[in-house]
């Protein structure tokens, strides 16, 4: 069995570097060792498994997964001042793990291992749910996702339908996957604190996933429902086809967005798809 040499503590390491987080990069690093082992052993089983970290910082998530029976772990870091460290665990274990200095939000995850494939991440603030998005419009690549969010956007990923956070985003991810809070964090776990609770949302992807152009109808409707959520569905959905749309999903116009199930509105964005030029030629 290999003895792995003491780690620095991670703090000393961000003060030898003087890495700050930058509020432009939404960044808020995780410290204590105990809550990236605690998220780690969340994301379990991870032996056999790929894994993707967005947005390492300093490292500190990085350092739990490579102390757990993970298979390898791409480090996916945009902030140049942060390489250097991620560099030094990469020294450490460079069978497992690899970095890459990139932009996440125009980066193709895929590519980066093979399956069966996870993202494990303290995703940026700033950018967490457009990346969502990509990532779910891939679902079918991905066997996992255990991701931290702030709090509003975990609670919009899991709203219920008929809550006051059901919206796009929980009516896309829920289509796309099963999504549950699995651990809540105050302000003060981070450094710098935020101004808001964070929650890690775990999401397995469903074994059907949508055709691309079925996932790009969805994102349609759900536009036009929620873009006047305040009015009926006959008048929110009017530029996508309206009453003509409600009658061939089988859905009252008289209904508003946030009272539909996620199979209502499935069969909206198959009408809509069904409706398309494209597909009627």
């Amino acid at each position: 069995m290999t003895i792995r040499k003491p780690r620095e503590p991670l703090a000393a390491v961000i003060n030898r570097h003087n890495l700050a987080a930058r509020h432009s990069l939404g960044q808020h690093f995780l410290l204590d060792p105990g809550i990236t082992d605690r998220i780690v052993e969340l994301s379990a089983p991870l032996a056999g498994r790929h894994v993707v970290e967005v947005g390492p910082g300093p490292g500190g998530l990085t350092r739990a997964l490579l102390d757990s029976d993970v298979a390898s772990v791409v480090a996916v870091e945009v902030d140049s001042r942060a390489i250097t460290l991620i560099e030094e665990l990469v020294s450490e274990d460079p069978a497992r793990l690899s970095l890459v200095q990139a932009d996440a939000t125009s980066l193709d995850l895929t590519t980066l291992c093979p399956a069966p494939r996870r993202i494990v991440a303290n995703l940026p603030y700033n950018v967490a749910t457009p990346l969502l998005i990509g990532w779910l419009r891939q679902a079918a690549q991905w066997e996992r996702l255990t991701l931290m969010f702030q709090l509003e956007v975990a609670e919009r990923i899991c709203a219920e339908p008929g809550s006051d956070h059901f919206g796009r985003l929980g009516v896309i991810s829920q289509w796309c996957a099963m999504c549950s809070p699995i651990m809540r964090l105050p302000p003060g776990a981070f450094s710098p604190p935020p101004k808001v609770w964070s929650t890690v949302v775990e999401i397995t992807p469903h074994a059907n996933q949508p055709s691309p152009e079925l996932f790009r109808a969805m994102e349609t409707v759900t536009a036009a429902a929620f873009g006047q959520r305040r009015k009926m569905l006959r008048g929110s959905l009017k530029r996508i086809g309206g009453e003509r749309l409600l009658a061939a999903a089988g859905i009252d116009g008289s209904r508003r967005a946030e009272t539909l199930h996620i199979e209502e509105f499935s069969r909206l964005a198959h009408c809509v798809l069904e409706n398309s030029p494209s597909t009627r030629a």
